[in-house]
């Protein structure tokens, strides 16, 4: 038992950083990312027995991070909660004011629609994979990718953006 509990130790060390960003762009809340990626890491932690010997689970905490945050806000469609001021620690000195801007822009797309521009853009997989993930068709990925895209773009036509283009 103590071997088990060595290697999942392991494995949320290795893990945990790149892993809370995407629960974290998933959400668009610091709080919420974390909350679900500790969910899925008890989750986890209850079959770590036979994920262990799975070949990725890294792609298995991926695909349940997307699905768990698809059924919270299914869940809280109909409410709004409203998210609490960052903390002074989440910002560093040198983070770029555009970058809030492109989370805000994140934050106003359809929860479905931000899953997959964050899983193609940010975490670069590729649309079959995104499907597989989603439970949808390569088109539906396609589709929901173009569309978050012309948002995101019609979001940020903004002085700034525009000059750099």
């Amino acid at each position: 038992m103590e071997d088990t509990d060595a290697t999942y130790v392991a494995f949320v060390e290795a893990a945990w950083q790149r892993h809370l960003r995407l629960a974290i762009l998933l959400t668009g809340d610091r709080h919420r990312g974390e909350d679900l990626l500790q969910d899925c890491l008890v989750r986890i932690y209850e079959r770590w027995r036979r994920l262990a010997r799975a070949d990725d689970p890294h792609a298995y905490l991926r695909r349940m991070l997307v699905n768990n945050n698809v059924s919270l806000w299914r869940r809280l469609r109909r409410e709004r909660l409203v998210a609490d001021p960052p903390d002074a620690a989440d910002r560093s000195a040198d983070r770029h004011p555009d970058t809030e801007l492109l989370r805000e822009a994140l934050r106003a797309l359809a929860p479905r629609q931000r899953a997959v521009v964050v899983l193609r853009h940010y975490e670069d997989l590729p649309e079959t994979e995104i499907a597989a993930i989603l439970g949808c068709s390569v088109g539906t990925v396609k589709s929901q990718n173009a569309r978050a895209l012309a948002k995101l773009r019609a979001a940020l036509r903004t002085p700034i953006f525009e000059q750099n283009r």
